[in-house]
């Protein structure tokens, strides 16, 4: 077993009981990272939020992308295969789910791999974003539907 953490801090910074506040807060991670953080573009007012900074929508997509990633390329090296770079634009949808509520509802993934030497076939390549897929423990950990294209 695990344990990540990440240290949310947040000051207000103008009249809270009205809601109108700054939701620009910082994330730390364990090891020293830093990055500013917001509220999405969709759920505040943008003199509110922060440009440049992750709000938890972009951190969500971000994770299951980069988790699928981390996975394919560890089966791909073990298949023989050799990765020169690896890009993928993800996108997340956020929609209401079944019970009326806000949630991510698919996520697309778009890994575009470049290769040294002999490439992957394609069904080689679906065997092994299946394999990351079914190995990633974010996409094992959220409903979200998860499409690699």
């Amino acid at each position: 077993m695990s344990t990540y953490r990440a240290t949310i801090d947040w000051r207000c910074d103008g009249d809270f009981a009205s809601r109108r506040y700054s939701r620009v807060h910082r994330i730390s991670f364990d090891g020293g990272l830093t990055v500013p953080g917001t509220a999405g573009p969709a759920n505040v007012n943008p003199r509110y939020s922060m440009e440049g900074a992750m709000d938890p929508e972009q951190a969500f997509v971000a994770a299951l992308s980069a988790c699928h990633m981390l996975w394919f390329l560890d089966f791909a090296a073990r298949a023989g295969f050799v990765a020169a770079a690896y890009r993928d634009e993800a996108e997340g949808t956020l929609a209401p789910g079944p019970e009326g509520k806000q949630v991510m509802t698919r996520v697309t993934l778009r890994p575009r791999i470049d290769w040294t030497g002999v490439p992957p076939t394609g069904e080689q390549l679906a065997d092994l974003h299946h394999g990351a897929h079914e190995a990633c423990f974010i996409a094992n950990s959220v409903k979200s539907e998860v499409v690699i294209e």
